[in-house]
């Protein structure tokens, strides 16, 4: 495959990766969503996640109807990536696009829940152990000894399951053998050093023998500065010389010297070089014995071993979002074909104490009158809800708590409610609020919501404040055809806005559903149930506002400017929401 066939690679970008990596390196490095091997070959990291996005799943990327989507998916993936066990496993998560096949979402979904109960079981010691071996193996480049030495501490551990079933049938000992082997046999047959304490000894040997060969006129000194008188004393005196400075036995330095030698420096140059010779040969030997022994214990173990080098790459994807699950306390959700609903839903940007909502359009089985003990439940059937009420009242946060929930099951992966039914959606139009107001910016939303809502494909639509692009009473007429296009193409929506009281009727297939402020608090924030309230318009309460402007004055002046604001929007009700400020500090 040509790399130019790749999104987002040109000449310049395929000639580039063509001169660092090779053609055959850099498909490579694009199939295999290895960031890393780009950005090391001078590909911007950004623009080398977008091209492995899009290389590894264009048809998930195009579900991402509009930018603010498209951010929201970012940061799933980044919050997600920092739970991962190695860098290669942070990059797969970057790049992970949603599915288009509902199995291979529930097959991902089971993988990933079986890691967060695996990881779970686990205590502290055993989670160190695990993120050790993932980082050595991280730091080693994932060579075949690393894989198989990770198995290893894996299946010490305890982990089983699905995530781990590869493991399930190798031979730990086979392992351990090859564990040994590994990484000692180099490619040209030489084997390092540790692998073996007598070809270690014969080579440490060697090299203190060569040192005396090359230095022979320094070892003839040392020897005749022992006073000898003849060639036989020099004999003597060079084996004992020998022996200490190599730990050579006497016999064998004696066995090597130079019968012939005509005079003592031929004698110990020639026994030196004799002694070179045999140590080399008895090196080569061994290195020849100790290699064949440890490709032995590898192909013993080839298939355990292949197992392992396999495995272990996909281990620590799953691991690594298994992490992030457990850690935001993910769940299964339900997939259905129509319908978006949550219960017991958190947004995932936020920490602390937060209340869950409950919240639902479409149809699904969370749905029915009253209350449980989860809280209310949202009507089923409903194509379309506008969801009115205070300002700060978390309406823009539940509706990018819908799109993290809709984008990761559409991920195959579990999501932050207690319960979830999502829908097969062909595109997610999330479209936040932004504080601009003219016709350039007008445009430029209707073109980028409208086409995909008019596509005819399975379209969930979630559009905050659209009155802040445009005029009030224009905003209202606009946002009665959005949600009669919405109804009429069968799609699902949910809109935020302050204008439900401007709205036209609603077609039967829509709702209204309202946030409340119920007053102030001891430190006069805003007190607000962001539970929704269902088929109710929800209030902005502007006096609660007020009573704290009023409350927090700080001279007589500015506070008279504000009671003159409160005389506006009802002194009667500012007066309440103080005097039950003062009531409750007191």
């Amino acid at each position: 495959m040509r790399l130019e066939d790749y999104w987002g690679v040109g000449p310049k970008t395929s000639e580039h990766l063509t001169e660092t990596l090779g053609v055959e390196r850099a498909v490579e490095a694009i199939e295999g969503a290895d960031i890393r091997a780009l950005s090391e070959a001078g590909v911007p990291r950004g623009r080398a996640v977008r091209i492995l996005r899009r290389a590894n799943g264009a048809a998930g990327m195009d579900a991402l109807g509009t930018r603010d989507a498209r951010d929201v998916y970012d940061e799933l993936l980044t919050l997600a990536s920092q739970y991962a066990v190695t860098e290669h496993a942070a990059d797969r998560i970057r790049v992970t696009t949603p599915l288009e096949d509902p199995a291979a979402r529930e097959d991902r979904l089971d993988g990933i829940l079986a890691a967060r109960d695996a990881w779970a079981s686990l205590d502290d010691d055993a989670r160190a152990s695990v993120l050790d071996a993932f980082a050595e193996y991280d730091e080693a480049g994932g060579t075949d000894r690393a894989a198989v030495e990770t198995a290893l501490t894996l299946r010490a551990a305890g982990l089983r399951g699905q995530t781990f079933a590869t493991l399930d049938g190798v031979d730990d000992e086979a392992l351990r053998d090859a564990s040994g082997a590994l990484g000692y046999v180099n490619a040209d047959g030489t084997v390092a050093a540790g692998a073996d304490d007598e070809l270690d000894a014969l080579r440490e040997t060697l090299e203190s023998v060569r040192s005396l060969e090359s230095g022979a006129l320094d070892v003839l000194e040392s020897v005749r500065s022992r006073g000898v008188q003849s060639l036989d004393e020099f004999r003597s005196a060079f084996v004992e010389y020998v022996a200490r400075e190599t730990d050579l036995r006497r016999g064998r330095i004696q066995s090597a010297a130079a019968e012939d030698a005509y005079d003592e420096a031929d004698f110990a140059s020639t026994s030196l070089r004799t002694l070179v010779e045999e140590l080399e040969s008895e090196v080569e030997k061994r290195e020849a014995e100790v290699a064949a022994d440890l490709r032995e214990d590898v192909e013993t173990a080839r298939e355990d071993v292949d197992a392992a080098v396999e495995a272990v790459s996909d281990i620590a994807f799953e691991l690594s979002l298994g992490r992030f699950a457990a850690e935001h306390d993910l769940h299964r959700p339900t997939l259905v074909e129509d319908g978006l609903a949550v219960s017991g839903a958190r947004n995932l940007a936020l920490s602390g104490d937060v209340q869950s909502v409950t919240y639902g359009v479409g149809t699904h089985s969370l749905g029915g009158d009253g209350e449980t003990d989860d809280g209310p439940r949202p009507p089923s059937g409903d194509r379309v809800a506008v969801l009115t009420g205070a300002n700060s009242g978390g309406k823009t946060t539940l509706l990018e708590t819908l799109c993290q929930v809709a984008l990761l099951a559409m991920m195959g992966m579990p999501v932050p409610a207690e319960r979830a039914e999502v829908g097969s959606f062909d595109s997610v139009v999330f479209h936040r609020r932004h504080a601009s107001f003219n016709a350039g910016v007008l445009e430029s939303t209707l073109k980028s919501i409208v086409p995909p809502l008019s596509s005819g494909d399975k379209t969930l639509m979630l559009v905050d404040e659209f009155e802040a692009i445009t005029e009030p009473g224009r905003a209202a007429d606009l946002l009665n055809g959005l949600v009669d296009l919405t109804v009429r193409q069968d799609a699902l929506g949910v809109y935020v806005t302050h204008l439900a009281d401007d709205l036209d009727p609603l077609p039967p297939e829509a709702r209204i559903d309202g946030i409340f402020a119920e007053g102030l608090t001891e430190e006069l924030a805003l007190r607000v149930d962001y539970q929704p309230r269902f088929g109710t318009v929800g209030k902005s309460t502007p006096e609660f506002i007020v009573s704290r402007l009023v409350a927090n004055a700080r001279d007589q002046s500015e506070r008279m400017g504000f009671e003159a604001l409160a005389a506006a929007v009802g002194e009667e009700a500012v007066q309440q929401t103080l005097s039950d400020v003062e009531w409750t500090e007191s």
